[in-house]
């Protein structure tokens, strides 16, 4: 039997409700100090906002912008328990905004004909996922859209990426990037 953890939603509608999630390798949901961080970043109030959570694992990324009054999130999740919490948390919160992908991340992608503002990106530390996701975002991503990246070591700026904000907590690298309007351009013409 697979135990279960919890992690809270730190502000907005759900502020202090409770996500349960199943105690699986890999996952390891954003600190509360992080999270805070990053919708400082993004704005307290997320009005009018589209969220991609492609490595949904406990959902606090998607949930917490949902709490924050965004739009909309999709949450993509390819663990089956991991999937059915997600859907649990949703019918639990009354999140009607929130849409449950049981999805990998790339299969996701391929299929995905939308663009949203906010993408984050909290793989598995142990995969490469970052050098091979980056390269392929920018399709996905609304003008003037955002790309939220954890990760086990700093990311550094690459071709058609711009690192607007960076931070260190504990052993997690949390940045904020843009994609550059000539990159998503020229991407978006070969789609």
């Amino acid at each position: 039997m697979v135990g279960m953890n919890r992690v809270r939603i730190s502000a907005g509608q759900w502020r202090g409700r409770w996500l349960q999630f199943p105690d699986v390798p890999g996952l390891r949901p954003t600190p509360d100090r992080v999270r805070q961080t990053l919708f400082n970043w993004l704005g307290q109030q997320l009005h009018g906002i589209s969220c991609l959570d492609l490595f949904a694992g406990s959902g606090a990324l998607g949930f917490e912008a949902l709490s924050r009054h965004a739009d909309e999130a999709v949450l993509v999740e390819r663990h089956p328990a991991v999937h059915r919490a997600l859907q649990e948390n949703a019918a639990l919160l009354g999140a009607d905004r929130a849409t449950i992908m049981r999805a990998d991340a790339f299969r996701f992608l391929a299929e995905n004909r939308r663009k949203f503002d906010v993408i984050f990106l909290d793989p598995p530390f142990d995969e490469e996922w970052i050098e091979r996701l980056l390269p392929i975002l920018p399709p996905h991503l609304a003008p003037e859209g955002r790309v939220y990246v954890e990760a086990a070591r700093p990311v550094v700026e690459r071709e058609g990426w711009r690192l607007v904000k960076q931070g260190k907590a504990g052993g997690v690298h949390y940045h904020l990037l843009e994609c550059s309007d000539e990159h998503q351009g020229s991407l978006s013409r070969h789609l």
